[in-house]
């Protein structure tokens, strides 16, 4: 299994033939390797709704009838887009033709801010524990720290996380070593900085915060094998 990471909160994972894109923020996304013209994912996760996770969702998907995994109300929200959706909610997990989605819980926001100034709730923002042929993946979405991430690693032997470092709209650097520390994880990836002004961030500076050293910097396109 091949998981690659894309800038902002982009991950890609390769398995079986399969292609899954988590948050697919493409269009606008001044860090990414990606077109989306070049991507035909297979599975799609999404952590919650903001635009910058849902992002190029809908016409990715509609590629090639993707399968689009997300919380209750965005899975109903994007049926009403004309895409194939399984809704879930956090801590409920589903076992898929590619593996199990658990989503876990997250603290932020999620709703879609249209152009005329309307806010459009999306349900819970949430993580997602993506488990393949024995191996997990924590996509932490978009959160601040919470102590619950201990229990998570406890119940859930976490082989690679990505963890948001960007502060201001999430746990910044200092909070997130310490998450990676409560979740036990033997790798974890930062994610979520440097795309905007506010979460500008030295993504090697949080790896030397980890007191394990358990931790890799990638750079969008990079790539490691599970």
């Amino acid at each position: 299994m091949k998981v690659s990471y894309h800038g902002h909160a982009v991950v890609k994972v390769d398995a079986d033939e399969k292609v899954i894109l988590i948050d697919p923020f493409i269009n606008g996304n001044g860090l990414t390797d990606l077109n989306v013209e070049n991507e035909a994912p297979d599975v799609i996760l999404l952590t919650h709704g903001h635009g910058d996770h849902i992002g190029d969702t809908v016409e990715l998907a509609k590629k090639k009838n993707a399968l689009v995994i997300a919380n209750n109300e965005i899975a109903n929200y994007l049926s009403w887009q004309g895409l194939n959706v399984h809704a879930m909610h956090i801590g409920g997990k589903y076992q898929f033709d590619f593996g199990t989605v658990m989503l876990t819980q997250a603290f932020h926001g999620s709703a879609m801010i249209t152009e005329d100034q309307q806010i459009i709730y999306l349900g819970m923002p949430a993580g997602i524990l993506l488990t393949i042929k024995g191996k997990t993946i924590y996509h932490a979405g978009d959160t601040g720290l919470f102590s619950d991430m201990k229990l998570i690693g406890e119940r859930h032997p976490i082989d690679l996380a990505f963890l948001p470092i960007g502060d201001n709209f999430t746990m910044g650097p200092e909070d997130a070593a310490y998450a990676a520390e409560l979740l036990k994880a033997k790798m974890a990836v930062p994610i979520h900085y440097n795309t905007f002004p506010p979460i500008k961030q030295d993504p090697y500076a949080f790896v030397k915060l980890l007191k394990d050293k358990n931790g890799l910097v990638m750079n969008p396109g990079d790539s490691i094998e599970l």
